[in-house]
């Protein structure tokens, strides 16, 4: 199998009060592929969409904090591969209030078989 990047989705998810990485990553996926629709994929065959590979790369503060299949669980199509790496962003917004909110990043590939 030959798999080539077919399309690249970016995505932010924010957990405004609840301290929850996996929240904020999981909302950053969603809204990574629910800005696109893959039409092309009927092209490729009958199975091309539960074939693809979908490789998510999460940008978060806190990446020990993040659960893989609730995140993974997001994806409507294909198999799901998860990288979570330093970055997004921690704020709190009042200071001394404790509360803070956190930003992930998600970039999402999906990669099919082209048939080479």
């Amino acid at each position: 199998m030959a798999l080539q990047p077919a399309i690249l989705e970016l995505g932010m998810g924010i957990d405004l009060h609840g301290h929850n990485y996996t929240e904020a990553a999981r909302r950053a996926v969603w809204n990574a592929v629910h800005q696109s629709s893959l039409m092309f994929l009927s092209q490729l065959g009958p199975n091309a969409a539960s074939e693809m590979v979908v490789e998510v790369t999460i940008g978060i503060p806190q990446p020990d904090q993040v659960d893989e299949a609730t995140v993974l669980a997001v994806l409507p199509h294909g198999k799901g591969v998860l990288k979570v790496v330093q970055g997004g962003l921690e704020i709190e917004g009042r200071e001394g209030s404790g509360d803070r909110t956190i930003m992930a990043n998600a970039a999402v590939i999906a990669k099919v078989d082209m048939g080479e």
